[in-house]
């Protein structure tokens, strides 16, 4: 992998500062760099969550007490 520059020469995407990888250990460094690399938005627009992933839904509202008290847990409105 390399990336063209002005000149016409290819400079390297990525380079071995230190020890000796064989070519296993370089294949799966560049396998989890393109995978990081896909997993960032490409746009600022933020993603719609789904209303079943709300965490208000997990919060119940106060339980009414009275008469119609059992309709009003059934039908709350």
């Amino acid at each position: 992998m390399s990336a063209p520059t002005e000149e016409g020469r290819e400079t390297p995407l990525l380079r071995v500062v230190k020890g000796a990888p064989d070519d296993h250990e370089l294949a799966a460094l560049t396998a989890v760099i393109a995978g990081l690399a896909a997993a960032v938005p490409v746009e600022d627009t933020p993603v719609r969550r789904s209303e079943w992933a709300n965490p208000a839904r997990r919060v119940r509202r106060p339980l009414q007490h009275g008469p119609g008290a059992w309709r009003a847990s059934g039908f709350p409105g």
